[in-house]
């Protein structure tokens, strides 16, 4: 998802997890180490840049491997992130001051105007800091914190033991943090529907469920028993002695019963507070204070360009139109007798199409994703010449916050290699999981999709680091969602009619999106209207749509950047391909698309017109 310095980006981190830098700052300032442009490049100034920016964020540190200030969360204040956003202003200025835009390189060029970029987004999202919601069942902050401590944070030694422990007592101030900003927006009229707020305190509970939470569990809770795996492992390695284990986990335990247990507890009896106030009918922010134009800087932000709500609205519905006619070849393919609706039916509701919902099928579908994975794998180097050195796995999302129906996601490894890419998926609820969309949702979380795009430009070198963390919803979604239409050209991929159906289906309900989006947060419909609409045009079960109608309401304009970053990229295909004719280069283009990493949609077109340019230039010659 879409990374800028609000307080949401860090949330949104994780779901989809395209981090340039968390939002979580800290009070402590990073070190100044200005210098003239005489005696730095612009990649050493941007990396130069790049290091103070990370020092804002314990956290950030922590996803790329790192383990400096290991001991800390950042703090989530309105503060942190002014004091934040000031420096980023001021290095803006700087760059300004110190390098002459015109004498730069191509490439310089782009970096310079995405950093620029990063820090316009920011400074806009200060009028809405208080706008979302900083407690939700999709990306609050109560599954956030635990998901972190259990992935994320690496042990290797008793020091790093000791660090988690810090951090389990500093989640009571950052949670703290947030509850504040969570009642100051519910003051001003924020207020939270009331499945978001039943999703955090199942959430929450789900969390301090288990030893040592509860003394009489016969089960430990994820964190407490993560904590114990990590200690008994160090043991194991010789890297201290039981006796050091057995102290740490006491002092552990006390940090969770002491510290993290009230917390929890806080958090809960503040959602319980709150359900007085949600509304009977959900609809989406447009009734918000100021909601519209928080909307408008939402589809800005998450699209990255200055499409209008019913602009936005109108491409859904062509979109619509023409998937409907593709659906229906697939229908008459396999003889299907009945209407497109009765198709949906013989879809949904089909025996056929669903694994067992017991840990058999669970397992069966884990192994069944790394499959479509492997196949696929072998035949990238025809389409691309880059390709990630970093390595994947499909897991079952963990226990506390995983969802019937909600969608699956990626998490990225680090630079380094040292953790792998990580395709997760729901799975409590096998009858929300059809057989037939396992296939292109593995092309979207893994390859060719997030795993591929998300590790090459961990990898890059040449250009600064910054650009190799950098995250823009429309230009990482757009490519995994055109990934799925990719991979139809690749052999050994959608070989039944119904996983090709099942392809369609997947890019219907991104389509579909662009339609309730906007018709939820800019058009007044209801959550059960967004529901009806998204049923009458796709086989999805309900349970998965309900879960996708309620993620669009906490996360406005989100959705909509999935289908316009994929037509963007056919569009600058195409225009490549007229262009070059028999020039054109399916891996060269992937190679260009690629190798900047991640960037807004205006600026990747930019990039494009620069590599047509360059191979019609060489080819010339």
């Amino acid at each position: 998802m879409i990374v800028s310095l609000n307080k949401k980006s860090l949330l949104a981190a994780l779901l989809v997890v395209l981090c340039s830098g968390c939002d979580n700052t800290t009070d402590r300032s990073p070190a100044k180490t200005e210098a003239p442009a005489a005696s730095l490049s612009l990649n050493q100034w941007f990396d130069a840049r790049y290091e103070e920016e990370l020092q804002f964020s314990p956290i950030e540190l922590s996803f790329l491997g790192r383990k400096d200030r290991n001991d800390e969360l950042g703090s989530f204040s309105y503060e942190s992130f002014n004091k934040k956003l000031a420096w980023k202003k001021q290095t803006v200025e700087t760059l300004r001051q110190q390098y002459d835009y015109a004498s730069l390189t191509p490439a310089e060029q782009i970096s310079y105007d995405i950093w620029v970029y990063q820090y316009e987004q920011a400074a806009a999202s200060a009028e809405y800091f208080y706008n979302g919601l900083s407690f939700d069942q999709m990306r609050g902050i109560q599954s956030y914190i635990p998901t972190f401590l259990i992935n994320f944070h690496r042990v290797e030694d008793e020091s790093d033991l000791r660090a988690y422990i810090a951090r389990i007592k500093d989640v009571a101030p950052r949670m703290q943090e947030m509850l504040d900003i969570a009642q100051q927006s519910a003051d001003a009229g924020v207020v939270s529907p009331g499945f978001a707020l039943d999703g955090v305190i199942e959430q929450a509970s789900a969390i301090i469920a288990g030893r040592p939470f509860v003394d009489n569990s016969e089960a430990d809770s994820d964190l407490w028993a993560d904590f114990q795996q990590e200690t008994q492992k160090l043991v194991a390695q010789q890297k201290i002695t039981q006796k050091v284990a057995d102290e740490l986990m006491r002092d552990a335990k006390t940090a969770l019963q002491k510290h993290f247990l009230p917390t929890y507890q806080g958090i809960i009896a503040w959602a319980e507070t709150q359900k007085d106030r949600a509304p009977e009918v959900v609809t989406g922010v447009g009734n918000q204070p100021n909601g519209a134009a928080y909307y408008k800087h939402r589809l800005a932000t998450q699209t990255t360009t200055s499409l209008s709500a019913d602009e936005i609205h109108q491409i859904g519905l062509d979109e619509i139109d023409r998937l409907r006619k593709e659906m229906q070849s697939v229908m008459d393919e396999v003889k299907f007798d009945g209407d497109l609706a009765a198709f949906f039916e013989h879809v949904r509701d089909g025996a056929w199409n669903y694994y067992p919902n017991t840990d058999a099928g669970r397992a069966a579908y884990i192994t069944d994703a790394t499959a479509a994975i492997e196949n696929i794998k072998t035949e990238l180097p025809q389409f691309f010449g880059l390709l990630p050195k970093a390595d994947l796995v499909v897991k079952r999302v963990e226990a506390f916050r995983e969802q019937d129906g909600a969608a699956q996601h990626y998490y990225p490894g680090t630079p380094d290699g040292s953790r792998s890419g990580t395709y997760y998926a729901h799975l409590s609820d096998m009858n929300a999981m059809p057989k037939n969309q396992l296939e292109v949702i593995a092309y979207h979380e893994g390859l060719p999709g997030h795993h591929m795009q998300i590790s090459i430009a961990q990898e890059l070198t040449g250009v600064p680091q910054f650009r190799t963390q950098a995250g823009f919803t429309a230009y990482s979604e757009g490519w995994a969602l055109y990934s799925e239409v990719l991979a139809r050209e690749i052999p050994g991929t959608y070989t039944d009619p119904y996983n090709r159906f099942g392809q369609l289906t997947s890019e219907m309900w991104r389509a579909i999106r662009l339609v309730v989006d906007t018709g939820l947060h800019a058009k007044g419909w209801t959550e059960q209207q967004a529901i009806d609409y998204f049923m009458q045009n796709s086989p999805e079960p309900l349970e998965s749509v309900t879960s996708e109608i309620r993620r669009y309401i906490v996360m406005p304009g989100q959705a909509t950047s999935y289908k316009i970053g994929m037509l963007k990229i056919q569009e600058l295909r195409t225009k490549a391909e007229k262009t070059l004719g028999a020039q054109f280069d399916i891996r060269g283009f992937h190679d260009a698309v690629l190798g900047g990493g991640a960037m807004p949609l205006p600026i990747l077109e930019r990039v494009i017109d620069q590599w047509i340019a360059s191979v019609a230039a060489t080819d010339a010659a």
